[in-house]
C-alpha cells in the first residue's frame, strides 16, 4: 500500500531525511517515533505529497506521492489543523466533501458515520465556539470523507485531554481495523503501543530501527536483575536493611551469590526489570 525508497529531503545545507526505507502494509498502523527534528513530519509531508522528496521514491497506493490522483485516495492530518471557526461541522465538511465531488448522499452517511464514532454531537454549532478536542474530532471527520484508503495522521492527539486521547487512539485503530492503511507520529509513546503494529524509530533523519514492538524489544532491550542480600558484598547499595546490587544475566546474579556466602550471608530476593518501549526508546533515538 505505500512504498517508501530512499528518501531524502534537504533543506539548503540541512538534511531532514536521509536516506529513509521502509513499507506498510493495507490494514496496518504504522507508527512514527523520535525526538524533534528527527525528520518524522517532513518524511509525512513528503508522503502526502505536500513537500517534494530531493531524492527517492514514493508509492502510494499505486501512485507516485506527486500524482494528483494520489489524494483522492488519501487523508491527511497534520499536527496543526486550522478549520473555519464560522462554519458548523456539517457544512464544513460537506464543504470538503464538495471538493472531492462526492455525491451529497454519499457525504452525508460518511460525515454522520466519522461524527458518530467520534462522540461528536454537536453538529450543527460554528466550530468556532468548539474546544480543541471537539476542532480535532472534526478535523479527523474531514480526513475521511472521500472515504480514502491510506490515512496519514500527524500528532492526532497532541494536546488533548485523556479521554479525548483514548477516542481518537481507539478510532484510528478501528480504521485500520476496517482495513485502512493508518501511518502517523507520535511523542506519546504510550499511544504507540496500544495501536501500532510496527513502528520506525527516527533519528536526526535516518531510521534507527524499524519492525514490530516485540521485535525492536528484543533487539535493543535490556533485562537487568536486582539480587537483594543480607550482607555487604561489591558494588551492592543500601536498600533499608538490605543490601542492592544490579546486574544483567543471571550469571552475575550466581556471582553475587557466592560473593553473599562467602560473606556469612545470602540472597533474600531477586527482581527482574525488562526494558520498556521508552527505554529502547531514549537508547535508541539518543534522545
Amino acid at each position: 500500500m505505500i512504498s517508501v525508497r530512499g528518501l531524502e529531503k534537504r533543506y539548503g545545507s540541512v538534511t531532514a531525511v536521509d536516506g529513509v526505507s521502509f513499507d506498510v502494509e493495507a490494514g496496518e498502523v504504522f507508527g512514527l517515533v523520535g525526538p524533534n527534528g528527527a525528520g518524522k513530519t517532513s518524511t509525512l509531508k513528503m508522503l502526502c505529497g505536500l513537500v517534494d522528496p530531493s531524492a527517492g521514491t514514493i508509492e502510494v497506493n499505486g501512485f507516485d506521492a506527486g500524482d494528483p490522483e494520489m489524494r483522492r485516495a488519501l487523508g491527511f492530518l497534520p499536527e496543526e489543523s486550522p478549520l473555519y471557526d464560522e462554519m458548523s461541522p456539517r457544512s464544513y465538511l460537506r464543504f470538503f466533501a464538495d471538493l472531492y465531488d462526492v455525491d451529497r448522499a454519499a457525504a452525508t452517511e460518511r460525515i454522520d458515520a466519522a461524527l458518530d464514532r467520534l462522540d461528536l454531537d454537536a453538529r450543527d454549532r460554528p466550530v468556532g465556539d468548539f474546544s480543541k478536542g471537539m476542532k480535532r474530532k472534526v478535523a479527523i471527520a474531514r480526513s475521511l470523507v472521500n472515504d480514502p484508503d491510506v490515512l496519514v495522521y500527524d500528532e492526532p492527539a497532541s494536546g488533548l485531554d485523556p479521554i479525548t486521547t483514548n477516542t481518537v487512539v481507539e478510532f484510528t485503530r478501528e480504521l485500520a481495523d476496517d482495513g485502512k492503511t493508518v501511518v502517523f507520529s507520535a511523542h506519546d509513546l504510550h499511544h504507540v503501543e496500544s495501536v501500532c503494529d510496527r513502528v520506525a524509530i527516527m533519528r536526526e533523519g535516518e531510521l534507527a530501527a524499524t519492525g514490530t514492538l516485540a521485535d525492536i524489544q528484543a533487539e535493543y532491550g535490556r533485562v537487568e536483575y536486582r539480587v537483594f542480600t543480607d550482607v555487604q558484598v561489591a558494588d551492592a547499595d543500601p536498600a533499608g536493611d538490605r543490601y542492592a546490587t544490579v546486574v544483567a544475566s543471571m550469571d552475575d546474579v550466581e556471582g553475587v551469590r557466592e560473593a553473599a556466602r562467602e560473606a556469612g550471608g545470602s540472597v533474600v530476593d531477586i527482581r527482574t526489570r525488562e526494558s520498556t518501549l521508552e527505554d529502547v526508546f531514549l537508547d535508541v533515538a539518543g534522545a
